[in-house]
């Protein structure tokens, strides 16, 4: 009942610049405070009980006045992370999933129709709605350049190899291969809808690597490129149904010539389902179902094993990503796993 209340009070305290308000000058009363804000001093002090009570926000019983206390020691970079994530929450899923059942019931986003009057998926309606694509691509963007150099640490890319960043979006995962596992001759390769492909090119060259990087247009479903030694597959296998996971796989594993790789990453499910510090079971079935796909959601990575050895391939490595290394505000715990393919 409460988790709905309490994420909006505080994110509505940072939009408001409440927390502003206090950093740029502590001890300020609810009246100054609703005078800087625009809002009823009533409101504001209703607002920071909240704050109060967890601890984010000190206040002086005797003077009336507010100072920021657990707040005030979070540093600027992971404040400006956590909130990026809260802003996605907001704008992308906490409206849609009013609409859960529905969507469940349909296998469609009902909540993108009312609101949107959009059929489809998340990913082709921010390329219509400024206000999905900045609260996700953002995001995106962000989990992209913070988990990519973990990514890059655990899988190996021959030296020269021709290298396939399959879904890639707009260019992003390809120009970190290029940088991470930089090799002579190494050549990436974006695949993905063909309207990405302008965006993709222009990222390339702004980041001077449009020698080595380059975009293929199609649809994954229609068939996946030939002539590539090795196969990136990163945040989208979980986007789909078992049918859909295998289809792609079937796809990469008829791609790729005997002996080549393939390396995924995807958020997974704990073994034990029950494991209270793994929040991914808390998150991804409304999130995939409700806000962004109609279908899909991780696995354990036992049944990704299991599924890329059915669809012809021998697992190599799996690693899964300590969460004690992941931080605190941070949801997706995620796995890689690198297979190679026998038939």
């Amino acid at each position: 009942m409460v988790g709905p209340t309490r994420f909006m009070t505080l994110l509505s305290c940072f939009e408001l610049g409440v927390v502003d308000a206090l950093r740029d000058r502590p001890g300020r009363t609810a009246a100054e405070l609703g005078q800087v804000v625009g809002a009823k001093p009533d409101a504001v002090e209703q607002l920071l009980h909240l704050l109060v009570k967890e601890g984010f926000v000190g206040y002086d019983e005797g003077a009336g006045t507010y100072v920021l206390d657990g707040l005030a020691e979070v540093p600027e970079k992971d404040l400006r992370r956590a909130l990026t994530y809260m802003n996605m929450i907001k704008v992308v899923a906490l409206r849609q999933l009013f609409h859960l059942t529905d969507s469940a019931r349909s296998g469609t986003l009902v909540g993108l129709k009312e609101l949107y009057g959009y059929q489809g998926t998340l990913y082709g309606a921010v390329a219509e709605h400024r206000d999905l694509r900045e609260a996700w691509a953002t995001l995106m963007d962000t989990v992209t350049a913070n988990i990519d150099p973990w990514f890059f640490g655990v899988i190996d890319v021959p030296s020269g190899a021709r290298v396939l960043d399959l879904a890639g979006n707009t260019g992003l995962g390809a120009i970190n291969t290029y940088r991470m596992k930089a090799s002579p001759g190494l050549r990436v390769t974006t695949f993905d809808l063909p309207e990405k492909e302008a965006e993709c090119l222009a990222n390339f060259k702004l980041q001077g690597v449009e020698e080595h990087c380059s975009f293929i247009g199609g649809d994954v479903f229609d068939g996946v490129p030939e002539g590539f030694d090795v196969v990136l597959i990163k945040h989208f296998l979980d986007m789909f149904d078992k049918d859909d996971v295998f289809r792609i796989l079937q796809a990469v594993n008829r791609s790729l010539a005997p002996g080549g790789q393939v390396n995924i990453m995807v958020p997974v499910y704990p073994e034990d389902i029950r494991d209270s510090t793994n929040y991914n079971v808390d998150f991804f079935p409304a999130f995939f179902i409700g806000a962004t796909m109609g279908q899909g959601g991780p696995q354990k990575l036992s049944t990704y094993r299991r599924w890329l050895v059915e669809c012809g391939f021998e697992v190599t490595k799996t690693v899964t990503k300590d969460s004690a290394a992941v931080p605190p505000d941070v949801i997706p715990v995620q796995a890689v796993l690198c297979a190679t393919k026998t038939h």
